[in-house]
């Protein structure tokens, strides 16, 4: 367990206005710290104001991209309680993606602790009006001043706190995306399944491309062949061709997002085939003309599901339920919030109460 030391803000900032948060525009007012040393492992762990960090110029996260995140959420309930949604899967992500990127690694269970402990902290932030919650930022980072290539000898792991409303300002509308075929986002043996920095700032220029075509976002295909479904922006992407619910395969390329693995628990308890098989974007142009592509759905943290109403590849545009949100996709919607905001009976043990 970690011994967390707190000190409290002497100035405290003024609450935002729920019905106008959008998203990470807000921090509250404190974070938290854990150091690490080589040779003498995480220490010093502490809850302090939100302040800016203090940082040489040579730090090796601003020359090496040395770093990695996670994304999660606190929730309200309507009796006024504080929950989280599986923390634990969020920890072990985070170890695994620590692992790959020659960082230190959290315990699970430190992991989780603090979060709880900024959370509790900070319960006054946490909003109440449905559709916000408090969004969670857990990240580490190298931070010794050095310019030689190689491991880090200290780090950070900080959290900080943003309340947050609905990711995208059009709510959960069908969005239109595009299939990125130019550029790659993640190859085999590389860090795509990783949540670091350098995954998402390479895949902002499919994300302007796309703007500039009238799209709000982009579907990878793999990095070899160019020939399979991935990702989509920085989610999960599902597709129900037919009656069966695919998804890309977690590989090595494509992040085991949280929302990805709920999703596939609920639809297999509900019945539904769920194929993590690598899927051609030719069957899925195929099925579309074939009138069998019923649902596109995007999944993650923060937008939670993200129905996809048009699909474009070269000169193919595939309309999907008629623009309009697919009954699979609301009720993974409704299932989902509803068991993160406490409205529905968390009959899977997901959520993790903040005492």
């Amino acid at each position: 367990m970690l011994d967390i030391k707190f000190t409290p803000t002497t100035n405290k900032k003024p609450k935002p206005d729920q019905h106008n948060l959008g998203f990470g525009n807000y921090y509250t007012d404190h974070m938290l710290i854990i150091d690490h040393t080589e040779g003498i492992g995480w220490h010093d762990a502490r809850i302090v104001p939100y302040q800016p960090i203090q940082l040489d110029p040579a730090a090796m996260v601003l020359h090496y991209a040395m770093e990695s995140f996670e994304g999660m959420k606190a929730y309200r309930t309507p009796e006024g309680k504080i929950q989280l949604f599986r923390p634990d899967c969020n920890a072990e992500r985070m170890w695994n993606t620590n692992a790959r990127m020659c960082l230190p690694q959290l315990p699970v269970e430190d992991f989780v602790q603090a979060v709880k402990a900024l959370v509790k902290v900070e319960e006054d932030w946490v909003p109440s009006l449905p559709g916000t919650s408090l969004y969670i930022r857990p990240f580490i980072f190298a931070d010794e001043p050095h310019l030689g290539v190689r491991t880090s000898k200290t780090h950070k792991f900080m959290i900080i706190c943003s309340p947050v409303g609905a990711y995208y300002s059009t709510g959960i509308n069908p969005v239109k995306i595009f299939v990125e075929d130019e550029y790659t986002r993640a190859c085999p043996g590389g860090t795509g399944f990783t949540k670091c920095g350098g995954n998402y700032a390479a895949s902002l220029i499919s994300q302007v491309k796309g703007h500039e075509l009238g799209y709000e976002q982009s579907l990878w295909l793999d990095g070899v062949e160019h020939k399979y479904v991935e990702e989509v922006g920085s989610m999960n992407c599902f597709f129900k061709i037919d009656g069966t619910i695919y998804t890309a395969p977690c590989v090595g390329t494509v992040l085991p997002g949280v929302t990805r693995r709920s999703c596939i628990a609920l639809l297999e308890k509900w019945g539904y085939k769920v194929s993590e098989e690598r899927l051609p974007i030719v069957d899925i142009v195929k099925a579309s003309k074939e009138g069998k592509l019923e649902e596109v759905f995007g999944t993650g943290t923060a937008a939670v599901i993200s129905p996809v109403g048009e699909l474009r590849y070269e000169n193919d545009v595939c309309k999907i339920n008629d623009g309009k949100i697919g009954e699979v996709t609301q009720r993974l919607y409704d299932t989902l919030t509803g068991i993160q905001w406490g409205t529905k009976p968390d009959d899977m043990g997901w959520t993790v109460a903040v005492d």
